[in-house]
């Protein structure tokens, strides 16, 4: 089974790759047509399942899920969607969980293992698609739903996010953990995932979809105000264009001011005591009477012995110098950009005769590609090479690293 997933997958991506400028054509058009030069390659796209047609007059279209994987690849926001049913993925959890504990009751291995790998695969997807969704949500607020034109359309794509977001709350609502934990039992991996793994991944997303939220709500703020003065500058408009001869009134000479113009602040004069005032003479003679004397009989300033001389002179001007092996690693990215190739790092090392530790050169380069400005890091591709650790999984050893210019 797992030798005829792998056939079908290569194919499907050599589809892809041998019909890349075709299937983004028509990723970015929507539909395409069928003609003379592009007849072949569309009835093998159609057969592996790429394009698909709606209805039989229609043209063909890009598959929802190739459509997805080139807008998650690409960073395309533009059509992305946020996928806010939580009880679908919450009840195919406890199902699979059901038949991993049934078939380790019934010592079916094979079936326990394969059970096993579809619950871990659905839990990190249902992590994986809640911070997709997530991160989508927080492009949106961060471009102000630059993608679309008007005010009113940013208003109802902020609506429909604090909908999503709504919906996504009252289906994380629906984890109880207590019962999660019930499921689960005295088994290890199903404690890890079911207990573990989804609580951390829930409190952290809870979280951030309240701050969410809360951006959703004041931006929706601004885009109504933004909208009211917008719809008074065109009413003024519209008014000036019907009654060019308008002039405005000189609204100081009329005797009743409209209240527009007639809002002020209220004036209150700071309190203050009168003390010409005799009749207050009593009050102010008892708290005079109340008013403490304090004397400071053992105040002693102390007084130098000698005089100490101060000279004032200019502080001498000094320069920091650059660490050398950064100045090495600029010359390596500069050698990159002049010679627009990929280059190793540990052969311009070698090339260059350069004093340093293999180990620390590879770090520097590593961190000096990290600290660019992140304009300045777009122009370049650095790929870690090496290999995965022998002994401890999830551990990659770097050998090597490879610059390139994007």
């Amino acid at each position: 089974m797992s030798s005829n997933l792998h056939q079908a997958g290569v194919k499907l991506l050599k589809q892809l790759g041998r019909h890349a400028e075709l299937v983004m054509d028509v990723y970015l058009s929507g539909s395409v047509s069928v003609d003379e030069s592009n007849a072949a390659a569309i009835d093998k796209l159609q057969k592996s399942d790429i394009l698909w047609r709606p209805e039989p007059e229609q043209e063909l279209r890009l598959k929802r899920s190739v459509r997805a994987l080139l807008e998650e690849a690409l960073s395309d926001e533009r059509n992305r969607q946020i996928d806010s049913n939580v009880g679908s993925s919450l009840a195919t959890i406890k199902t699979l969980a059901d038949h991993y504990k049934e078939a380790r009751h019934n010592v079916d291995f094979s079936a326990s293992e394969a059970y096993l790998a579809d619950l871990s695969e659905h839990v990190y997807s249902f992590a994986d698609g809640l911070r997709y969704s997530i991160r989508v949500l927080w492009s949106r607020i961060n471009n102000e739903f630059g993608y679309v034109g008007s005010i009113n359309a940013k208003i109802r794509e902020n609506e429909l996010a604090q909908s999503q977001v709504s919906e996504l709350l009252n289906g994380l609502e629906m984890f109880q953990f207590s019962e999660l934990g019930e499921i689960a039992g005295d088994i290890r991996e199903l404690r890890k995932l079911l207990v573990t793994t989804l609580q951390e991944t829930l409190s952290d997303c809870t979280q951030e979809l309240s701050v969410v939220q809360a951006r959703l709500l004041e931006l929706l703020g601004r885009f109504r105000q933004i909208r009211g003065r917008t719809r008074l500058l065109k009413g003024w408009l519209l008014y000036t264009d019907l009654h060019p001869d308008y002039k405005p009134a000189d609204h100081v000479s009329h005797k009743q001011l409209p209240a527009l113009f007639n809002i002020a602040e209220p004036l209150l004069a700071p309190a203050a005591v009168d003390v010409n005032n005799h009749g207050l003479e009593p009050e102010l003679l008892e708290l005079v009477s109340n008013i403490k004397r304090i004397d400071r009989l053992n105040d002693t300033s102390s007084q130098r012995e000698q005089d100490v001389s101060v000279d004032l002179t200019q502080a001498e001007d000094f320069d920091i110098p650059d660490n050398p092996l950064k100045l090495a690693v600029d010359g390596y990215f500069c050698a990159v950009i002049d010679s627009g190739k990929s280059q190793s790092a540990l052969e311009y090392l070698d090339e260059q005769q350069l004093p340093w530790d293999r180990e620390s050169w590879l770090y520097q380069v590593i961190c000096g590609y990290e600290g660019l400005p992140e304009e300045h890091r777009s122009y370049f591709e650095l790929e870690h090479i090496g290999e995965p650790d022998p002994v401890y999984t999830g551990n990659f050893i770097i050998k090597d690293v490879e610059l390139w210019l994007a």
